[in-house]
């Protein structure tokens, strides 16, 4: 019977720790005219994109928002407004584990480049696991996919001129 007991208890504990469990989230803020709290459902409601990416053993197809879509959310200036000192402003990416990466803003905008970069939520349609999402970077053209950071957390723009 106490064994029994102490069962329910545990299962009882570990449902109100799930329940209570943060959910995804990506936090887009610095020199922004609109600082951001983007849930898994608000990017799944975004427009969506896919890119391909060879890895070791095969080509992975992501899915997920375009970078570029989510700073416009953000107020930033895109496109014919991307000019002057606003090209000198870089994304920096941060992830959960502490790993950093930059983007001048003209990399993720399509009026300067063809390529997308993705904040992607899935790959080959099931979502990102342990390790690797809930988001992740997907930059195709890269030569080398240190740019492709895991377990992205954080957006902030740093303005350098102001």
């Amino acid at each position: 019977m106490p064994a029994r007991r102490a069962c329910l208890i545990l299962l009882v504990v570990l449902a109100c720790a799930w329940a209570q469990a943060p959910s995804a989230t990506l936090t887009v803020g610095g020199d922004v005219k609109t600082p951001l709290t983007l849930t898994a459902r608000d990017l799944a409601d975004m427009p969506r994109a896919t890119a391909q990416l060879k890895g070791e053993k095969a080509t992975v197809e992501y899915t997920g928002v375009p970078v570029h879509e989510i700073l416009k959310r953000a107020g930033l200036p895109a496109g014919k407004d991307l000019h002057g000192t606003a090209l000198a402003s870089y994304l920096l990416v941060e992830a959960k584990d502490g790993y950093q990466v930059v983007f001048a803003l003209p990399e993720v905008d399509p009026a300067f480049t063809d390529k997308v970069v993705l904040l992607a939520d899935a790959a080959d349609g099931k979502p990102l696991g342990e390790g690797q999402g809930p988001f992740r970077l997907v930059v195709p053209g890269d030569k080398r996919g240190a740019r492709g950071a895991r377990m992205v957390t954080r957006f902030q723009l740093v303005l350098l001129r102001r």
